[in-house]
């Protein structure tokens, strides 16, 4: 930072901005609990020879725990994509109106989440249900670490309820599925061939800006060669939404090309491929009894309301101490 054409390129000044402000507070926070432990020593100290500190040393050990967790996981979330913006995608398994119904109930839940945490939610592409729910929708996350905190709820989620659709009140099961890839950044090295891609453009039909339902303003990508479609409706022009389209292709294209050479890898090592990129990861129970569960981490809780309220940071920490092994 002290060197004078630092800020020549203002784009490679701001990572390294964020470098330093990101070491800068765990170096501090690091300073600051163990402050707090040799303040507790002391406490200690005074309580053996005095015996009237125990008030001071419930709360001053309730605060160092509380500071300890969050410093772990920001310790914990430092992988190489853990920065990035997240692009989160909810679709409906089969089951229809239950399923897309389920679907809105997860959106609801992530948008809740980013509320509580600050961070951004921006909708990319939005379909709503034929009777009720959302037949898919894609959204942006960004703010601190947005990847890191979005990454585990990546795979397949159930839901077993008592339907409200069905006049007879069975009980009935609902899959979604949710893809989240890390945002990466526009000047990302991935090329996009002209010849390789299609691109339409139809009318917005669901969420959007001012004027959006009111011009062809959407623009839908499809990458002939993996088959993937990306859709962009929530910009109010279209050289906006095609600019983010592209985006976003790139991230899954970057994405695609690591799981391929996660494949290989294992494969050559030997290791058992494990099914990270999808797969049922966790089960929510409303009846005959309340249970929400993550099957990878074996975490549950009986609070389904506050879970489906936002509540996720349960779930969210036991992943990540997964990811490292820690218990």
């Amino acid at each position: 930072m002290s060197d004078p054409s630092f800020y020549n390129d203002m784009n490679k000044a701001q990572v390294v901005l964020k470098r330093v402000k990101d070491t800068r507070d765990k170096i501090e926070t690091y300073n600051r609990i163990k402050e707090n432990i040799e303040e507790l020593e002391l406490y200690f100290d005074f309580h053996k020879s005095e015996g009237d500190a125990g008030g001071e040393i419930a709360e001053l050990i309730r605060k160092i725990r509380e500071e300890l967790d969050g410093f772990e996981i920001k310790i914990l979330l430092s992988k190489e994509y853990d920065d990035f913006p997240a692009i989160v995608e909810l679709r409906p398994g089969a089951g229809g109106t239950e399923s897309q119904d389920w679907t809105e109930m997860l959106f609801r839940m992530y948008a809740r989440y980013a509320e509580r945490n600050n961070f951004r939610l921006e909708i990319t592409d939005y379909q709503d249900g034929e009777e009720a729910g959302i037949k898919s929708v894609a959204f942006t996350v960004t703010g601190d670490k947005a990847y890191g905190y979005f990454k585990g709820e990546h795979g397949v989620h159930r839901l077993v309820r008592i339907s409200p659709f069905d006049s007879n009140a069975r009980r009935h099961t609902s899959f979604c599925s949710c893809t989240v890839i890390p945002l990466i950044d526009k000047d990302f090295n991935i090329e996009i061939k002209p010849e390789d891609i299609r691109i339409d453009t139809y009318r917005a039909s669901g969420h959007g800006g001012q004027g959006v339902n009111t011009t062809d303003s959407a623009v839908r990508i499809t990458h002939f060669k993996t088959g993937i479609v990306v859709s962009c409706q929530n910009e109010r022009s279209q050289i906006q939404n095609r600019e983010k389209a592209l985006n976003i292709l790139k991230s899954k294209l970057h994405r695609l090309e690591m799981e391929e050479h996660e494949k290989k890898v294992r494969e050559i090592s030997g290791e058992p491929l494990l099914n990270r990129f999808g797969g049922q990861i966790r089960s929510y129970v409303f009846h005959p009894y309340s249970l929400i569960k993550d099957l990878r981490t074996n975490y549950e809780t009986g609070d389904v309301n506050a879970v489906m309220d936002g509540d996720l940071e349960g779930f969210i920490y036991a992943y990540l101490r997964s990811e490292y092994n820690v218990r």
